[in-house]
């Protein structure tokens, strides 16, 4: 019980952290590169797992060290992040414009964008919480050896980031489903050969850059739809994530009990391909039209107007400053 609440709580915070680092990059970034910013942020996340690579390989015997270990990182991180991200919340923006009202249209494209995540993160969350058990218990592949796959997975991640810029740029639905597959592909490919150290590794270079891909996706589809409402636009989708994840993870365990490693990955695969098929209907560029500016939002404005109170002398922009 308590674990699953664990898992639960990180997953979820992953949408909860959001809101503050997308603040600060309107305030920080200029405009025009806002989508590649995003991408970064959202891969950042492969360079953790990547690094967690040395206590699955030194740790295995003593895991309550790995995870203090780990929250005394996270705690290190809460400090970095109270003293270097901008406080965007306490600007007092008196010539921002207010966020407009959200509309029917926008409700109706952020349920598509969070019924995307939420169905993405429950065929993912096979692979995330059964592919090292997979490979050590069906493939006979040793704890040490598992952890090459996250290795593996965390350096692809990076690959997301351009990915998924190129996606918001060119056209989100069909890198949705093309990423999409890519991801179920990964899991029939671990599941058909799980005692091939290589061919796991790969499917484990497959998943790391569909999964990043597809998160930065729903981020910078998020930021558009409601680029007014920061908290909302790419919050929604990344906690549907989660809750998809929290959602698939007791099942694909009853599936695993009840039929195999096998078939309960091939069950997931199944239902990603389904998903793929359906991405036309994918929130993307061609439904934006009407919806506000990111440079309307005032974050800019409202941060160079709180610099100049603080230096007392006006600055042209905030993107500006090292």
């Amino acid at each position: 019980m308590s674990l699953g609440l664990g898992v639960f709580a990180c997953g979820v915070c992953t949408g909860l952290m959001m809101p503050a680092l997308t603040s600060a990059m309107q305030a920080l970034v200029d405009r025009s590169i806002h989508g590649r910013v995003s991408s970064v942020i959202n891969a950042g996340t492969s360079v953790g797992v990547a690094l967690s690579v040395p206590a699955v390989l030194f740790l295995v015997g003593a895991w309550r060290y790995a995870y203090l270990s780990f929250t005394a990182i996270a705690i290190i991180g809460v400090l970095l992040a109270w003293f270097l991200i901008p406080s965007v919340s306490r600007l007092t923006p008196s010539n921002a414009a207010p966020p407009p009202k959200i509309k029917a249209r926008q409700w109706w494209r952020l349920l598509k964008l969070s019924l995307f995540a939420f169905t993405m993160g429950f065929i993912a969350s096979a692979y995330w919480t059964f592919g090292p058990d997979l490979v050590t218990n069906l493939g006979s592949l040793s704890s040490q050896q598992s952890g090459w796959l996250w290795l593996a997975l965390g350096i692809a991640g990076l690959g997301g980031a351009i990915v998924s810029d190129l996606a918001d740029r060119n056209n989100p639905a069909i890198t949705h489903a093309l990423m999409l597959m890519m991801l179920t592909t990964s899991l029939t490919l671990l599941a058909a050969s799980p005692s091939q150290i290589y061919l796991a590794v790969f499917s484990a270079l497959i998943f790391g850059l569909a999964y990043m891909s597809l998160t930065g996706l729903y981020l910078m589809t998020g930021i558009r739809l409601l680029p007014g409402r920061l908290s909302m636009g790419p919050v929604l989708p990344f906690v549907a994530c989660a809750l998809g994840q929290a959602a698939g993870s007791p099942i694909i365990g009853l599936l695993v009990g009840e039929f195999g490693y096998t078939e309960s990955f091939s069950i997931f695969a199944a239902v990603g391909v389904f998903i793929a098929l359906i991405s036309p209907f994918y929130p993307g560029h061609n439904e934006h039209e009407g919806e506000v500016p990111e440079e309307e939002t005032g974050l800019q404005a409202a941060y160079d107007n709180q610099l100049q109170d603080e230096e007392g002398e006006p600055l042209e922009s905030a993107s500006t400053e090292p």
